[in-house]
C-alpha cells in the first residue's frame, strides 16, 4: 500500500498530529496504527469491509483511521453527536464489519449493537502488533480497493456513502502538494471534521510532505480571536478550510485585533466564496496565496483550482479555474455537447479521481457515473456534480447555482446564487442564502448583519430585476451552519415550515 509508505516520509521523532491536549510522531503514530490493525485482523478476519469510527476532533480518531488502512479495510468515519436514527441508518446501509469508538465518545452500543460488534479504543490500540499478518494483508492490496466511505447527505433522506479507492488518493494528494508547493516544513491547520472529505487534504498532504498537521479545537471557531491565536500559537502556515470557516474571522473585523502571522497560503472550498470576505482577507494580508478550490466527495475532494491572481469587485464571482492534472472537466448541455460563452451547463468529471461508486447502492451509482457523451468506443465514466457553471468573457469556468438551485419563478428562470452574490455585497450583511418557498411560491432570503430589511431591499432594487427580488426577508442572529461548516440549507428550510 501506497499510503502506508506515506508514513515513513516524516521523521521518525517529528510531531505529525497534535490536538488540543495531545501530539503524537510519525513513529508513534506508525505503531499505534499498526497495533490497531493486527487487532482488527485477528477479530474481524476480513477485507475490504467497512469499518465504522465514532469519530472526535482529536488524534484517537486519525489513529483509528489509519489502524484500519493497516488492517485491508476501509474506515467510514461516523459522528456520534448527530441524530441516532441517522447513524443507525448510516449502519443498516454500509453493514459494517465493525465498529470503533474512542475513549470520550457517548455510548453508542444500545442503538448500533444489531449491527456489529463495538470495539474499545483503548482496548486495540494497546494490542500486540503482529507484523506477519500485516505484511500479508499489504502484499494482497491493490490500488483498487476502497480506502475510506464518506456518509453525504441523500435527497431521499438514505445518507449516500462515496467510496473512494487507494488509487484516487495515491493520484490526487501528489499533485496537490507539488500544485501549490507545500512541504515538509509545511504546519496544515484542521478545521474540518473527518467525516468531510476536505480533511483528506490535511491529512494525506502532511503525510505525503513528511509535515505536520494541527487539529484546531471546535471552540475556536466561534470564537474568532482565539482563533487567530491559535493559529499563531502552532505557527499555522496553511489552512484548507470550508468557506464559512474562512468568513468568520474576517466577518466580525477581527483582523483589527491580530493576523495570523504565520500564514502563507489560504484554500477555501464548499461554496461560493464572497468576494467582500475575500478583499477583507486580502486587505490585511495581501501576500498571503489564496485559491478557490472545486470538487465533490465523489471525485476525491477537488477537480478544479484558481489561485487568485487579480482584484475583484465585491460583486464579482471567482472563476473556478483550471482542471488539476490527471482530472478532465467538462461543463456539459443537457445533449452532452460543450457549452459556449453565454451558456450554462453541468460540470461532469472524468479520471482516476473518481469515485468507486456508491457503497451498497448501484442503482444511485448507476445515475450519477454514466458513459461519456464524448463516445461508446470503450467504458469511460463520467461523474455528474448536479452544480452548473458557464464561461465568463475571459473564458474562464464560473459556478452559477446547483441543478436544484436553479427555479422558475413567475415565468423566469432565476438561478438563487446571483441572488446571494448581490446581497452578500452589502455591507451590513455578513453572510446570506436564498431558499425558495415551493408551497408559498416565494423566494426568502436568510441573512445575518445588522442590515435593516428596507436597506437591504432598496440595494438588490438597484441590482436586480423586479421578478428576482426575494419575496421574504428574514434576519438571523447568526447564520446556521452544518457540521462541515457549510450554510445549513435544511435547517433554513425548516425555518420556513414553522414559520
Amino acid at each position: 500500500m501506497e499510503i502506508i509508505k506515506w508514513l515513513k516520509n516524516g521523521d521518525p521523532e517529528k510531531i505529525l498530529f497534535s490536538d488540543e491536549n495531545n501530539a503524537v510522531t510519525y513513529a508513534d503514530f506508525r505503531e499505534t496504527a499498526q497495533r490497531i490493525g493486527s487487532a482488527l485482523i485477528s477479530r474481524c478476519n476480513v477485507t475490504r469491509k467497512p469499518i465504522v469510527v465514532f469519530i472526535d476532533r482529536n488524534i484517537q480518531s486519525i489513529c483509528a483511521l489509519f489502524g484500519i488502512v493497516f488492517s485491508g479495510n476501509f474506515y467510514v468515519p461516523v459522528d456520534v453527536n448527530q441524530p441516532t436514527d441517522r447513524i443507525k441508518t448510516i449502519f443498516r446501509q454500509i453493514q459494517p464489519a465493525a465498529a470503533i469508538r474512542l475513549s470520550g465518545i457517548p455510548e453508542i452500543e444500545e442503538e448500533v449493537r444489531e449491527f456489529c460488534s463495538i470495539l474499545d479504543y483503548n482496548e486495540i490500540s494497546s494490542a500486540p502488533i503482529d507484523s506477519q499478518a500485516l505484511c500479508r494483508i499489504q502484499e494482497n492490496a491493490l490500488d483498487t480497493d476502497p480506502l475510506y466511505a464518506i456518509c453525504t447527505s441523500g435527497s431521499t433522506g438514505v445518507p449516500k456513502a462515496v467510496l473512494i479507492s487507494h488509487r484516487s488518493v495515491v493520484d490526487f494528494i501528489p499533485v496537490f502538494v507539488n500544485t501549490f508547493h507545500f512541504s515538509k516544513e509545511e504546519i496544515f491547520g484542521n478545521q474540518a471534521p473527518f467525516d468531510f472529505d476536505v480533511s483528506t487534504k490535511d491529512i494525506y498532504s502532511a503525510l505525503y510532505c513528511g509535515a505536520q498537521m494541527h487539529i484546531i479545537p471546535r471552540v475556536c471557531f466561534s470564537m474568532p480571536k482565539q482563533l487567530i491565536d491559535f493559529l499563531n500559537e502552532r505557527k499555522i502556515s496553511a489552512i484548507i478550510w470550508a468557506v464559512s470557516a474562512v468568513c468568520i474571522p474576517s466577518g466580525f473585523n477581527s483582523f483589527k485585533y491580530d493576523i495570523p502571522h504565520h500564514l502563507k497560503k489560504v484554500l477555501f472550498s464548499g461554496e461560493q466564496m464572497p468576494m467582500k470576505q475575500l478583499n477583507i482577507w486580502r486587505k490585511y494580508m495581501p501576500e498571503v496565496e489564496y485559491v478557490n478550490l472545486y470538487g465533490p466527495t465523489e471525485i476525491t475532494c477537488n477537480c478544479m483550482y484558481y489561485v487568485v491572481d487579480r482584484s475583484f469587485e465585491d460583486t464579482e464571482v471567482l472563476p473556478l479555474g483550471k482542471a488539476f492534472a490527471n482530472e478532465h472537466v467538462m461543463v456539459i448541455k443537457e445533449d452532452g455537447t460543450p457549452i459556449k460563452q453565454g451558456e450554462t451547463g453541468e460540470i461532469c468529471v472524468r479520471g482516476t479521481c473518481l469515485a468507486l461508486g456508491y457503497y451498497n447502492a448501484p442503482d444511485r451509482t448507476a445515475l450519477a457515473f454514466t458513459q461519456t457523451p464524448e463516445h461508446n468506443s470503450y467504458p469511460e465514466l463520467i461523474y455528474h456534480t448536479g452544480d452548473l457553471a458557464y464561461l465568463n468573457e475571459r473564458n474562464e469556468y464560473v459556478f452559477a447555482s446547483r441543478k436544484d438551485f436553479q427555479i422558475k419563478h413567475m415565468g423566469h428562470r432565476i438561478e438563487l446564487g446571483e441572488i446571494e452574490t448581490y446581497a452578500s455585497v452589502i455591507e451590513s450583511i455578513r453572510m446570506c442564502c436564498c431558499i425558495y418557498d415551493e408551497t408559498k411560491n416565494k423566494i426568502v432570503l436568510f441573512y445575518d448583519g445588522n442590515a435593516e430589511k428596507k436597506e437591504v431591499v432598496n440595494q438588490l432594487k438597484e441590482k436586480l430585476p423586479k421578478y428576482m427580488l426575494p419575496n421574504v426577508y428574514m434576519q438571523l442572529e447568526t447564520m446556521p451552519l452544518n457540521k462541515n461548516g457549510k450554510i445549513d440549507r435544511q435547517k433554513l428550510r425548516s425555518m420556513l415550515n414553522h414559520a
